[in-house]
């Protein structure tokens, strides 16, 4: 009868058991085969056998027809079109810096110079944005060039790049491999991970981080100021064309959003965001993204006149390995469109900045990122921690679970001979690249209030987000203030956005909007016409025109009743 039993489904990932009866259908089997393995319904076949006969058909005929029965072992293979490339655009950034010449141009050395002004010698002649001569006479020397740099080097031979793929590193057993059973019984040349060996990259992804003014840094340093713990917040702004650097990409960083977290004096960790998707699509309206994460690492030395420790430097860490994991995994999540590689990303612009003590005890602002090898070892698990020693990481070794390819860095003895190392601990220097994070000469204001409304998930410190500090702030407002200054505030709009007791979301994010001044506008507008609207018993919908607001003059008419109707 219907009694249950057992398939298994061999794929090139490892085998799965799925439970079925024997007057199940074969296209339920198949569902249920898609679910498990999270193929869409046509990524995959699955045969009778190992060499790709007796396909299975998604039809209404049972299992037992089919003379599939309990324990039977059937084989599943990816289609090749589940695998096909998806569908991407780069960033704004990239495709103005992809049609930039970024040849470095120099003026006629007076001194080494043998010609006239109309000529060129090897003293004047354009550099390539890759000179690495020239980006080490900079001041301060640069390590690393650009990414757009690097890609120029790739393309710039003969054959122009016709060949240039920027292959994403793999630490996992590739898929399809026929010829044996799956790991751990069976493994070859063609399905095994390469060994790794660790270099110091290159080029960056981004050359500089940029805070638009103090006013941002100095409220996400009051959690530490008023506590003594440590704080994290996401960085959320735009990127830019750094031109201090051929080809060169600035994070520049209008807003910090805190997420809820518990933090104590030596640890942070991360609680769920329920309104991590409203911010996401708040910053989108407004023309900016998520560019990086912040966190404090402060102990105070002396209270009297503000200083901190300087902890992290040669002598300890820069980074410990826990937190590169952490930007390792951030990196992963925010991928780097790009058109070079098969995958269509590579590496990410996703940036790390640590608000740590610096040589003079006093905070300083630290840019980091991790490597693309770093990167490709956390997402596939295949590096950990150590407790003890935060400067050092661990390759992971191989299970019954989980093949891990040999992971190697090299080192120089004290006779300046390279040797190679297991990384079996690992200095966690091989992964990082540093960052310089700036503050402007000319502070720039995003967000342009001189209010302060309270921080979000800040209950710790007694500052609340809610109605009454809404009122607090509003009636902080002058005659002479401007409107757009008044709601020009980050931390206002997502609390407008997404408070319990009238949210916005669906009245303000339904509407597409890319500019700050409408998207404020539209926020306020549409909370005052819900307060208003109970109080006043409005009928007609154009006295919202006349309501005492400071700037609702701004708006037409027309504009206040497409803004209700919408």
């Amino acid at each position: 009868g219907s009694k249950g039993t057992i398939i298994r489904v061999q794929s090139p990932e490892g085998m799965k058991k799925i439970n079925s009866t024997k007057r199940e259908t074969a296209a339920a089997f198949l569902k249920k085969v898609a679910k498990e393995f999270g193929f869409n319904s046509n990524g995959f076949s699955v045969y009778l056998n190992r060499n790709k006969t007796g396909e299975i058909l998604s039809q209404n005929k049972t299992l037992s027809l089919l003379k599939i029965k309990h324990g039977d072992m059937l084989f599943l293979f990816p289609s090749s079109s589940s695998q096909s490339t998806p569908q991407f655009s780069e960033d704004d950034i990239d495709q103005y810096l992809s049609k930039q010449e970024g040849k470095i141009y120099r003026n006629r050395d007076a001194q080494l110079c043998r010609h006239g002004p109309m000529g060129k010698c090897v003293h004047c002649v354009p550099l390539e944005p890759f000179d690495e001569d020239y980006l080490n006479h900079l001041d301060p020397p640069v390590k690393h060039m650009s990414f757009h740099a690097y890609i120029r080097k790739l393309t710039g031979g003969a054959d122009k790049g016709k060949f240039v793929a920027l292959e994403n590193i793999s630490c996992k057993i590739k898929s399809g491999c026929e010829g044996h059973l799956p790991w751990p019984e069976g493994i070859c040349t063609k399905c095994q991970p390469s060994a790794i060996t660790l270099n110091r990259q290159k080029y960056r992804h981004v050359d500089n981080i940029m805070f638009e003014n103090h006013t941002i840094a100095d409220r996400f340093l009051d959690f530490w100021r008023k506590t003594g713990n440590q704080r994290m917040g996401y960085l959320y702004g735009r990127y830019t064309e750094h031109k201090d650097i051929p080809l060169g990409i600035r994070a520049e960083v209008a807003a910090i959003y805190e997420p809820p977290q518990i933090g104590t004096q030596n640890s942070l960790e991360l609680i769920d965001d329920p309104r991590a998707a409203a911010v996401e699509e708040i910053a989108a309206k407004l023309g900016l993204r998520k560019v990086g994460w912040i966190f404090t690492d402060l102990l105070s030395e002396d209270t009297r006149i503000g200083t901190v420790r300087y902890t992290r430097n040669k002598d300890s860490y820069f980074l410990s390995s826990e937190e590169c994991i952490t930007a390792g995994h951030f990196q992963n999540q925010h991928a780097n469109p790009c058109r070079l590689s098969p995958d269509g990303h590579f590496g990410s612009k996703f940036v790390t900045v640590v608000a740590t003590g610096g040589p003079d005890n006093q905070v300083h602002f630290e840019g980091y990122q991790v490597s693309n090898q770093c990167m490709a070892l956390v997402r596939d698990e295949c590096l950990l921690p150590c407790r003890d020693a935060p400067e050092l990481g661990y390759a992971k070794e191989s299970s019954s679970e989980q093949y891990v390819p040999d992971v190697f860095y090299k080192d120089k003895d004290k006779f300046g001979n390279d040797i190679t190392h297991l990384a079996r601990p690992l200095p966690v220097e091989y992964l990082i690249i540093d960052i310089t994070t700036t503050f402007p000469k000319d502070p720039v204001f995003t967000f342009s209030s001189m209010l302060r409304f309270p921080i979000e998930n800040r209950d710790a410190l007694g500052e609340t987000q809610d109605f009454h500090s809404l009122a607090t702030y509003l009636s902080q407002c002058s005659s002479s203030s401007s409107f757009l200054d008044i709601v020009s505030d980050f931390h206002l709009l997502i609390f407008l956005v997404t408070n319990d007791v009238m949210p916005l979301r669906v009245s303000v994010l339904c509407l597409r909007f890319q500019n700050i001044f409408v998207f404020s506008v539209i926020t306020v507008v549409i909370l005052v016409f819900i307060i208003t609207v109970p109080l006043l018993c409005f009928t007609n919908v154009p006295h919202l025109y006349f309501l005492g607001v400071p700037g609702c003059h701004l708006l037409s008419k027309p504009l206040c009743q497409s803004i209700v109707k919408g």
